[in-house]
């Protein structure tokens, strides 16, 4: 196999591959087994037509596209191993050239890794980050943990109020006529939450248990039940309980119930140590993230659109993967929206854009400092993936291959080059 290399411009390049001709016939052989059965030819078994009988009632390159699709995931591999090239796109393909006792010649078009000029990356001037945690920061929290821990009691003796949930019986009916899916028995619904039509659950407050009593709404534009858009019903409810939140008092039975301190001193203490914590892994989050902002923007470097676009492309991928674990196939998130995968990867190249800016610079910033990763740095890494698999860091690394584990170290080399430009980063 050979391979001929074009360099064209905006960090584009052509690769001309060429598969030897005895290559291509046994890929047609193959393609011929792959496909025989399902040619019907009079005289014949099916599958047991012979090849040349098949090219001849059917045309020479019968077999041709199944062929190239046999040749040419390898040809290509080989062909991105041989050229030497830093390849990152996806190729776009087109085959010049197949035929029986010929060699095949295809070309693929690809983006190459761009060079990077770095700008100034030390010495960056960043918003100084303030870290404060304050007395009403820390009752937040623990009014949080209050709500948590609250306590659903019957009402009586008065009538419903805001934040009441109110166990209803409902029917609505439009123009007199009860309509589908607007009648719901003991349904619990907290008043003031927006979770029924607008003005629905504020006609209720005030009334009384037991007592029935007409809501009527305007059901809004647009709404789900398009047959219901814009009409007014009319809703017979009946509350037949009230249930209100008690909130447990906040003191040192409630501090000692809720964590593992025995006073509300202590426990106020360690969630201002705790939200510190937090607020300090915020700041230098921020500092490393305008610090990295800053350095992509001194530094100069070409972007390849097909390089955009794959990073895009792979984003969509990650999302849709996303969507699965919870549940949700990429066909029912792009029927609920209205969209389609073009158009979420347009969306997404500009994002996938400052992505690949902010890796390629990094990437630099790391060969410029001749950052190196340590085969240490690799098993702590190793370890702390592990934790998070739940497994054995030997066992993991059983399975991780020479290729993930040079990615891990690049993976590495560049977050060493973030700390790199933090660290020397000034806060103004």
């Amino acid at each position: 196999m050979s391979v001929q290399v074009e360099n064209l411009e905006k960090n584009m390049a052509k690769m001309t591959i060429e598969v030897p001709a005895e290559e291509v016939t046994k890929a047609i052989q193959e393609a011929y087994k792959r496909n025989k059965s399902r040619f019907n030819v009079p005289g014949f078994r099916r599958g047991k037509v012979p090849q040349k009988m098949i090219e001849k009632m059917y045309g020479a390159g019968v077999f041709y596209e199944d062929a190239v699709n046999i040749m040419l995931p390898a040809a290509y591999e080989k062909a991105c191993e041989e050229s030497g090239l830093e390849i990152v796109s996806r190729p776009e393909i087109d085959v010049t050239q197949i035929e029986a006792g010929k060699s095949m010649i295809f070309t693929a078009t690809v983006a190459v890794k761009p060079e990077v000029a770095l700008g100034q990356y030390k010495g960056l001037e960043v918003a100084k980050q303030e870290v404060i945690v304050t007395d009403d920061d820390v009752m937040a929290e623990i009014k949080k943990e209050q709500e948590k821990n609250a306590a659903m009691v019957t009402v009586e003796g008065r009538p419903a109020q805001k934040d009441d949930t109110a166990v209803i019986d409902f029917e609505g009916f439009c123009d007199g006529v009860a309509f589908e899916g607007g009648k719901g028995t003991d349904f619990p619904l907290v008043l003031g939450s927006g979770q029924f039509i607008p003005g629905f659950e504020d006609q209720l407050i005030g009334k009384n248990v037991g007592e029935e009593t007409e809501v009527n709404v305007t059901f809004p534009t647009p709404y789900q039940a398009k047959e219901l858009e814009g009409k007014d019903a009319m809703f017979k409810v009946t509350i037949k309980e009230l249930k209100a939140k008690e909130l447990p008092e906040i003191d040192d039975e409630f501090a000692s119930e809720v964590s593992e301190f025995d006073t509300l001193e202590e426990y106020k203490k360690e969630i201002a140590d705790k939200l510190r914590e937090r607020a300090e892994a915020d700041a230098k989050r921020k500092k490393e993230d305008e610090a990295v902002q800053k350095a992509v923007e001194n530094a100069q470097m070409e972007i390849p659109e097909a390089m955009v676009e794959t990073q895009a492309s792979n984003m969509v991928d990650e999302f849709a993967q996303r969507m699965q674990g919870q549940g949700l196939t990429m066909e029912q998130y792009m029927q609920y929206t209205g969209t389609t995968r073009e158009k979420m990867v347009e969306q997404m190249k500009e994002q996938a854009k400052k992505r690949i800016e902010t890796r390629l610079v990094l990437e630099a910033v790391a060969k410029a400092e001749n950052i190196q990763v340590s085969d240490e740095d690799l098993d702590k890494e190793i370890e702390e993936m592990a934790k998070v698999y739940q497994m054995e860091a030997d066992q993991l690394k059983k399975y991780l291959g020479e290729a993930e584990k040079e990615q891990m170290k690049t993976d590495l080399a560049v977050q060493k080059a973030v700390d790199l430009i933090a660290a020397e980063a000034k806060e103004v």
